[in-house]
């Protein structure tokens, strides 16, 4: 496990970083130097594991192949978002460094959902992902927004912590093990094991912020400075899927306990899509859109935990990768702009045609268009569900529910393209360099290839 013994590492030199740095684009480099080599190092444990699980530690990780290719999608991904959103960092405050250190230690929790053998280390993924993020929301100090997400988010962070450990403690009361392949619910079906699964659920429910736990989520995501929000919405929440489906697919499939839950969570699935969508459409600023969205995306990805099969693990695989570089895009230039509302987007396909193309080829994959990233991780999503079985209804409902969100995502492109500008301004906050051009095409080039190959990344499975 070289990236998470790195991050950890590399965490505490961009901590201390701004002792002996001063110059912020020169902490920016080194942040993106250093993910680029964890992102490296995590591609040569391919050499060492296999399909099969290699346990670490005592059983305490787990490790295959699996574990290796979505660290890499949540690496890479972050690769993106530093080389798009990085130099945004100095706009917030004068802590870069400690700024770029909190994502790289987000980053080694990430790493643990992915590989976790052990319920405790669960736990320590999840409290290692919660923190540092509880300091991004508020770290923008000129804004009381910033301050009040940080708050909420913590006291809620800090309550559904309390459900898991609570969970976790009920499962090991029922199983007397904290082994996740060595549980044997199927043998213990009682009420304390049912309970333990149907909190851990609901905990994890609320850190991926499915519906009825996702209150928290809009105040969250637009208090919180717009560039952390572009991390906390896309990498954490793949990961929080990744540690959902890991523990609920090897655990608790068994039956009668398995029953029990697809239940609870088809109903979950049910009320993310149809609030994230239903809410989505009313909301007038773009970044609290976004919030929403993630919300609704959120519904799609449940499918991955809800359904029994190989397509689950390759499509929650997929649906990281598009629905984060598309997020990442959004937000990317989001950024640039001088107003966060659609208005603030009138014209933009006139000032600066390239971004606003990008922007729709982002927008385009989040909805789910043929030939973009989307299109696939969704069918992906729907096809397991169907090859489940029993959830019919429920991609149904999900097949109309994108259909809501076209609205609200087309309302973007339509003010792009269709609006005017207000006469003599300009919709940019900031210039768009080259560099940043650049980078974006390459991002949305990324999005179309994985729509037309997603063999790019599921091959390596």
């Amino acid at each position: 496990m070289n990236a998470l013994v790195f991050t950890a590492v590399f965490g505490i030199v961009m901590m201390l970083s701004g002792l002996f740095i001063k110059n912020k684009s020169v902490i920016s480099s080194l942040a993106v130097a250093g993910i680029a080599v964890a992102f490296v190092l995590n591609l040569l444990d391919f050499a060492c594991y296999g399909t099969e699980a290699t346990d670490l530690y005592n059983h305490m990780l787990s490790v295959n192949r699996f574990s290796i290719l979505f660290n890499a999608v949540a690496l890479g991904c972050t690769l993106v978002y530093f080389l798009l959103s990085g130099r945004a960092f100095a706009a917030v405050g004068e802590y870069v460094g400690e700024y770029f250190g909190l994502i790289f230690f987000i980053l080694c929790g990430v790493t643990l959902t992915s590989s976790y053998g052990n319920l405790l280390m669960l736990f320590l993924a999840i409290e290692i992902i919660s923190i540092p993020q509880y300091i991004l929301a508020g770290s923008d100090k000129r804004n009381l927004k910033s301050s009040e997400a940080s708050l909420k988010y913590f006291l809620m962070g800090s309550f559904s912590t309390g459900v898991l450990l609570l969970g976790i403690a009920f499962i090991y009361g029922a199983a007397g093990s904290f082994d996740i392949r060595q549980l044997n619910l199927a043998e213990n079906g009682n009420i304390l094991s049912l309970t333990g699964v149907i909190l851990i659920a609901f905990a994890l429910a609320f850190k991926v912020s499915a519906a009825p736990f996702h209150f928290w989520t809009p105040d969250v995501y637009d208090g919180a400075p717009t560039v952390f929000t572009s991390f906390i919405s896309t990498v954490v929440k793949a990961a929080g899927f990744v540690a959902f489906i890991r523990l609920f697919h090897i655990s608790f499939s068994a039956a009668p306990v398995s029953a029990h839950w697809i239940t609870v969570l088809s109903v979950i699935t049910a009320a993310t899509l149809v609030i994230g969508n239903v809410t989505a459409v009313f909301q007038q600023s773009v970044k609290r859109m976004l919030a929403y969205s993630s919300i609704a995306q959120a519904g799609f990805m449940l499918f991955a935990v809800i359904a029994f099969n190989d397509l689950a693990w390759q499509g929650i695989l997929l649906y990281a990768a598009a629905y984060s570089l598309a997020t990442i895009g959004c937000f990317a230039v989001l950024l640039k702009l001088k107003d966060y509302t659609y208005d603030g987007y009138n014209g933009l396909a006139r000032q600066q045609p390239l971004l606003a193309l990008l922007t729709a080829v982002f927008l385009f994959s989040l909805v789910g268009i043929p030939a973009t990233a989307g299109f696939l991780a969704k069918y992906f999503m729907l096809s397991a569900a169907v090859q489940s079985g029993g959830l019919l209804w429920l991609v149904i409902l999900a097949v109309c529910c994108a259909a809501i969100s076209a609205f609200y995502y087309f309302r973007v492109i339509w003010a792009m393209y269709f609006k005017p500008a207000n006469e003599g301004e300009t919709a940019m906050a900031q210039e768009a360099t080259p560099g940043f051009k650049g980078m974006l095409l390459l991002t949305a080039l990324l999005v179309i290839a994985l729509g037309v190959f997603p063999g790019l990344i599921l091959n390596w499975l």
